[in-house]
């Protein structure tokens, strides 16, 4: 089947860890423009994803991109690891720990109680270090040139969160939430709430609604088919 653009395409992308979801979208409409020889072409994403966390990213093409807001409602489920006992300021490795805990009186059993009081309806407040804009600017900015700035609660719904296992000071966790979810902020209240400490470690998105992470190409892997399909050659540019 071959792929329109234009008229549009809803894409699958596993994305890599150490890339923005804006990376991924940057890419692909520069790839996609220098192929078919557009001057634009809309291409956008369905929910971001960190820098630091991988997995299953939707990405709209041209007239698909209308279908953006429908995406981004839809429910998501991720795997992730914790560290339980320490703290940073962005809630993961972005930045260096900033308080440690003693771990000795955790244990798997009460890990798996805890969760009980994240599921439902809940209330978080998102990451300083996050993309949401205040004032015009990311949150992100204001949060490293050490500027205060408060960042108002959401109500947010938790259909499941299990851990998976807990091999100390680490444990793996399955959740299942509603868009706008920030899985940082989650798992940091996690530490808060056992009168700990915890730290988002790793994160990987496995489902958007009915759309699978095992369904989706890599970008390299995306490219070259269309490279293929198009008997396109970067070599023949020379």
């Amino acid at each position: 089947m071959a792929f329109d653009f234009v008229k549009g395409e809803v894409l699958l992308i596993d994305k890599p860890w150490g890339w923005t979801s804006f990376d991924v979208v940057n890419s692909l409409r520069y790839f996609i423009k220098r192929v078919y020889g557009l001057k634009k072409i809309k291409v956008g994403h369905a929910g971001t994803l960190d820098p630091l966390a991988s997995g299953l990213l939707i990405i709209c093409t041209g007239k698909m991109t209308k279908q953006i807001d429908r995406f981004q409602g839809m429910d998501k489920v991720y795997t992730g690891t914790m560290q339980l006992g320490m703290t940073t300021p962005s809630y993961d490795k972005e930045t260096e720990p900033d308080h440690h805990f003693d771990i000795s009186g955790l244990s798997l059993e009460k890990l798996r109680e805890n969760t009980t009081r994240f599921t439902g309806e809940i209330e978080q407040i998102p990451p300083l270090y996050s993309a949401i804009k205040i004032k015009g600017k990311r949150a992100y900015d204001f949060a490293r040139k050490k500027e205060e700035v408060k960042l108002r609660p959401r109500k947010v719904t938790i259909h499941q969160f299990k851990i998976l296992n807990y091999e100390p000071p680490q444990a793996e966790f399955y959740v299942q939430c509603s868009k706008g979810t920030y899985i940082r902020s989650l798992v940091h209240d996690f530490g808060k709430s056992l009168q700990n400490g915890a730290t988002l470690l790793a994160l990987k998105r496995i489902q958007i609604g009915d759309y699978s992470l095992s369904d989706a190409l890599s970008l390299d892997d995306l490219k070259k088919k269309v490279l293929e399909e198009t008997g396109y050659s970067f070599d023949a540019e020379k």
